[in-house]
């Protein structure tokens, strides 16, 4: 991998804002998804990346979203995923 976890998520997450018209910057603890900036189609293009580049699993059947509505929680779960 040619670029750490965080920039990945980091420019994943920014992409995916400029595709729904929104600016690409954002804070770590910005809501994306419960605040209307990403929706569902976004939801999946991030958990595609965050399982297909990073391998992060979240097949859990009790996943929701809000898991994943701040770059600080997709961190924290790249992080415990990695300590595993």
């Amino acid at each position: 991998m040619s670029r750490n976890p965080a920039q990945l998520i980091r420019t994943a997450i920014s992409e995916l804002l400029v595709e729904a018209g929104q600016s690409p910057d954002f804070d770590e603890n910005e809501s994306l998804f419960d605040s209307g900036k990403l929706d569902s189609l976004a939801a999946v293009k991030l958990l595609t990346i965050l399982e297909g580049e990073l391998g992060i699993d979240l097949s859990d059947p009790d996943f929701e979203v809000d898991e994943i509505d701040t770059f600080a929680a997709i961190m924290d779960i790249a992080s415990e995923q990695a300590a595993a």
